[in-house]
Formats: C-alpha cells, structure tokens, sequence
C-alpha cells in the first residue's frame, strides 16, 4: 500500500536464486512487499545515460521497486565475515536505481560485499501533509528497512552485520547524511560516505510539508479541501497520472521532520552533536555545475559564455531563500573578477557548485569532526578522458565523475559498459577503490601502497584525488569565511542601512 511504514518480507536464503558473475556471486532480493516507483519520469534517464556516458538498459516502469542487489566474492569461504558497503543510488530522489551501478569489480577485487538498494521515490517516496494523513520520508523508511535486512540476513551472504557502511553519491550522499541524523538507525551501520551531498544540500529538506503538498494538489489535480481527502486523492493516482505530473512540473521532495525519522531541522541536529558518531568520508569533485546539472536546468548557449544578468537571474531562481540582498552579494563576490562571457560562465558554475555542494559539505564535515569522529576528505579532480568528445574544454571533474572509480569502472564488462580508460585513469580507479575499501573494512582509507590520506582536523587537511594523489589544506576556504562570515556581516550592514 502507498504511504506507509515497509514490512520486511521473510525471504529465506533457499528462496534465493545466485547468478555466478566471473569473480562474484550477484542476489537480486524483493525484500519488500509495497508498491512504489521505480522512476516517476522515465524520459529523464536516457538523457542521464547520454551524459554519463553509460551504456545499461534501465527497469521499466512499476511499482514493484522495492529490492536490493548483493554481491559477493565468489571464493568466500563459508565461515568469512566480510565488511559490507550498503549503496543508495543518487537521482534527486525522483529517478535512478540500482541498475546503473555494477558491484562485481568492488567486491571481487577488494573481498567485502556489495548491496545496492532500491527506494520509493518523488511523490511515492517523500510526499507529506506534515501529520498523520502522510508524515512523509518514506523513501528514507526504505533505505532503514534495506539496513534492517541486511542485519538480519547479510551473515547468510559472508557479510558482517556489525561491519556495515552506508554510502551514496548525489542524493545518495544526502540520505547517507540524513541516516546519520535519525534515531531510527542507531546499531545499523558503523561508518558512512557521503559523496557530493549531505542533509545540509539545498532543497532536500522541506520546512512545510504543506506548501509543498499543495503543488502536489494542483499537478495532480486533487481536492486539497483538506489534509486527508488530499492524501486519499493522492493514494488512488493511477501510475499514469503519477508520470503525468512529474512531467508536468519537476517537484523537489525532501526530509520533513516527523518526530521519528527526523526530530528536528538538519542544521539543529548537526550544531547540538545530536548524529551517530562514526567515522565519515565526505567529498566532492572540483567542478560539481560543470556540465551534467546545467545541461539539465540551464538554457543551452550557456557553453559559449554567459552575462551578468542572466547569472544574476538564475542565481534567484537557484536559491529562493536568498532574498533581501543575499542574492546579490554572492553574485558579486564571484563574478568581481570575471571580464569576459566566459570568465562570467566559469564564475556561474562555480558559484553553483559551491553554494550546492561543496560548501555544505565542508560545514558538515567539521560538524562531524568537532564531535571528536575521524573525518576523511577529498576533493575528485580527474576529467575521465571517455567525456573528450562530449564535454567543452573548461569542464573539470563534474558531478558524479568519481562513481565509475569507485565501483571499479575499469573492470565494468557486465550489465552496464563504459568506454575505455587510459592506462593511468585504470590506476587511477584501482587506487580510489583501495581507499573506499580500507575505509569500509577499518574506518581510514589508508592502506599499503597508497598515498597517505591525512585525517581532517583543525588543520583542515584533505586528499585531491586526482591521477597523482596529494594532501591539500584548507579547501575553498576563502569562499568558506565568504559564507560563514563575510556574507552575514554585509548583510547586517544592508538591513541595518
């Protein structure tokens, strides 16, 4: 049924169907009973698999979504207990799944075990009246009831459930961070990743359920006299209304607090050390509004440069809540030095970049760090060179450009295919594996044969991860004191003007 808690289902191992895959055993697992969505805009994914680079089929369209992929080591021996990275797939919380990652290449050659899950999404996955008609975060429900699985059952698959990581990129990376938060979790993971995303990005929490209820009433075309009927009305949408109205008008889900998943705002949480203290590694690339997210939400000449106006525009309709002059500030504070269409571009996408991504990543990284966790930070910096001919010139490593080295993209000859890497990009990608893996299995990414990637302290030390390994300090730190400081204290002087 729509809108409601998971029940696990009681799938035993007999049930279980392996599928031998050179060096790893892969178990696709229905772990739920409940209808739900795989994706609500299916016209969005051969767009992300053209800017990706990816060659996969995707699922059809159904409400049987709720599963989870394992893969093992096919050499286990029955009595292994092997560390466990449990994935959530990235997509903006309204598209994806597990079909675009290929976990064989991670748990062949680094000896853990691989789940990837599948949860609801857009409307199915996060809509709420904000009471007791629909409390909302019921994509996030899933991803506890996936975790709730794996320690009831991963032993059956040489897994340790007291050895588990949650980890995901994008909106993967903001669930993983959201988990954290929720007391709901506690006992069902021992470290996390967070990759390009935490709970702090932008738009992924949503302060009134209510407002947001109602766009959802107008698209789908529902009775909003009251909480309830709305939420009856919602319930009873047929699969093709539901695609119509994520077509119709893209809808930004997010966490709302519940009292139960969530107790508070993310930001509360974070500044009280009220989270999970486990050990964290949190990252981002170094051109985060490179090239796939303009591509979807810019106008197309924005390649061949950009003017003022038009960033300053954009900049309003990014960022809603920059109102009374904070806007403003911040356009000014990156584009001071830009002269020319291009100049102003990079400034653009940088500017994005930070203010979505990077920035609240660093704020959450030294919240977890001052709660006394080991924190490990990188910064992505490698352009993969299969983009040559896809991608302008002034692209750097672009959102979501350190996946493929995570799961082992070099290795890729399965279900999902990509071009071929250069020599030092396969290197490149067997070291980014090693540093995930220690992680999974110890909590610090550091191992034989690696560079030495520095814990983030005080001293605000960091890995660039690029195709040579080096320890960097303070990163963006100048635009960090620009938001955290300089940016409050022009505002006080507006207001108070």
């Amino acid at each position: 049924m729509r809108y409601q808690v998971p029940n696990g289902s009681k799938v035993s191992l007999a049930d279980l169907q392996y599928f031998t895959i050179k060096m790893t055993n892969i178990i696709t697992v229905y772990i739920l009973s409940l209808h739900s969505r795989r994706h609500q805009n299916p016209d969005i994914l051969p767009i992300v698999a053209k800017s990706m680079k990816l060659d996969f089929t995707p699922t059809g369209v159904s409400e049987d979504c709720l599963y989870l992929n394992v893969y093992t080591p096919s050499q286990r021996s029955e009595s292994d207990k092997l560390p466990v990275i449990v994935w959530i797939h990235e997509g903006g919380l309204v598209v994806s799944g597990t079909y675009m990652y290929d976990g064989s290449p991670l748990a062949a050659y680094e000896n853990i075990v691989v789940v990837v899950i599948q949860y609801r999404l857009g409307i199915l996955g996060y809509f709420s009246t904000g009471d007791k008609n629909a409390q909302g975060n019921w994509g996030f429900l899933d991803q506890i009831a996936a975790l709730q699985w794996v320690q009831q059952n991963i032993e059956g698959f040489g897994g340790d459930p007291q050895s588990v990581t949650i980890a995901g990129e994008s909106a993967g990376g903001i669930s993983a961070s959201f988990l954290t938060l929720s007391p709901m979790t506690k006992g069902l993971f021992q470290r996390a990743v967070f990759q390009s995303g935490v709970a702090t990005v932008m738009g992924y929490f949503v302060k009134d359920p209510l407002m947001l209820a109602k766009v959802v009433a107008n698209v789908t075309e529902c009775d909003f006299s009251s909480n309830e009927v709305l939420t009856k009305c919602v319930k009873e949408l047929t699969e093709e209304q539901i695609i119509g109205a994520a077509k119709k008008k893209h809808i930004f889900p997010g966490a709302t607090v519940d009292g139960e998943f969530l107790k508070a705002q993310p930001e509360e949480l974070l500044k009280s050390k009220d989270f999970h203290k486990v050990p964290i590694l949190v990252g981002t690339t170094n051109h985060e509004f490179g090239w796939m997210l303009p591509q979807a939400l810019v106008s197309e000449d924005w390649v061949k440069g950009m003017d003022t106006k038009i960033v300053k525009q954009l900049l309003d309709i990014f960022n809603k809540d920059g109102t009374s002059g904070v806007n403003e500030i911040i356009a000014e504070e990156y584009l001071k030095n830009a002269k020319t269409p291009e100049d102003i571009r990079d400034a653009f996408t940088e500017m994005v970049g930070d203010l979505f991504m990077v920035i609240p990543s660093i704020t959450v990284a030294s919240y977890h760090r001052d709660a006394g966790v080991p924190v490990y930070m990188y910064e992505f910096q490698q352009r993969p060179s299969i983009f040559k001919d896809l991608r302008p010139s002034f692209v750097k490593a672009d959102h979501g450009d350190d996946l493929g080295f995570v799961f082992g993209a070099c290795f890729w000859d399965g279900h999902i295919k990509v071009e071929a890497l250069t020599e030092e990009e396969n290197q490149l990608c067997r070291t980014v594996m090693g540093y995930w893996a220690n992680f999974i299995r110890t909590g610090s990414p550091n191992g034989p044969s690696l560079v030495h990637w520095p814990v983030y302290d005080k001293t605000n030390k960091y890995m660039n991860l690029g195709l040579q390994q080096t320890e960097g300090q303070d990163l963006k730190m100048d635009k960090l004191l620009f938001f955290t400081e300089e940016l409050p204290k022009k505002l006080a002087a507006l207001h108070k003007a």
